[in-house]
């Protein structure tokens, strides 16, 4: 399940990228409010998405501030969690940070509780949006493993990436990995 930060994944984001080669293996979550975005929303978004896809096991692979919806929606147990063996969490915002949009503050992590299914956090040490401690922090918190890439920005479109083969290999190794779920 692919599950963009604000405004969506366009067309050439590494997650729509992916989207196209996995084609109907993959579903993208659509919340209405995409750019003025409403927490509830995006977790309704997620229920529809998992409910769409029959409750069958998955790997949500989420970015930026994707990865705060799909961290609270795992927290909050919500029906369909149970489905996710495991999430690939990329470039996830810091809510405190000073470049955190304002219109996604309701957004920001209020829970230190650990995620249940196994998962990495991928972070880029010159993210506008979070340094690497605010990542580490995150990744600590939601007791996930934490990889650091350099020099790929947001690693959205703007970094350029392409498909972003780099991530597409870290992607496998981890989903190799959860072979024994």
């Amino acid at each position: 399940m692919i599950v963009p930060g604000i405004d969506d994944s366009d067309a050439d984001h590494w997650q729509s990228h992916w989207q196209s080669e996995w084609d109907t293996a993959a579903s993208r979550i659509a919340p209405a409010s995409w750019s003025e975005p409403d927490l509830e929303d995006w977790l309704d978004a997620l229920d529809r998405a998992v409910d769409a896809n029959d409750y069958r096991r998955m790997v949500v692979v989420a970015h930026s501030l994707g990865c705060l919806a799909v961290a609270e929606w795992l927290i909050r147990r919500r029906p369909g969690t149970e489905a996710v063996i495991g999430v690939f969490l990329v470039a996830p915002p810091d809510s405190a940070g000073a470049n955190f949009p304002t219109a996604a503050r309701g957004f920001a992590p209020t829970s230190t509780m650990p995620l249940k299914p196994p998962g990495v956090v991928v972070s880029s040490d010159n993210d506008q949006y979070c340094t690497s401690a605010a990542a580490s922090a995150l990744a600590a918190r939601w007791r996930l493993n934490h990889i650091v890439t350099h020099g790929l920005g947001h690693i959205n479109s703007a970094s350029n990436l392409g498909t972003w083969q780099d991530g597409r290999d870290l992607f496998t190794v981890f989903t190799a990995g959860l072979g024994h779920q």
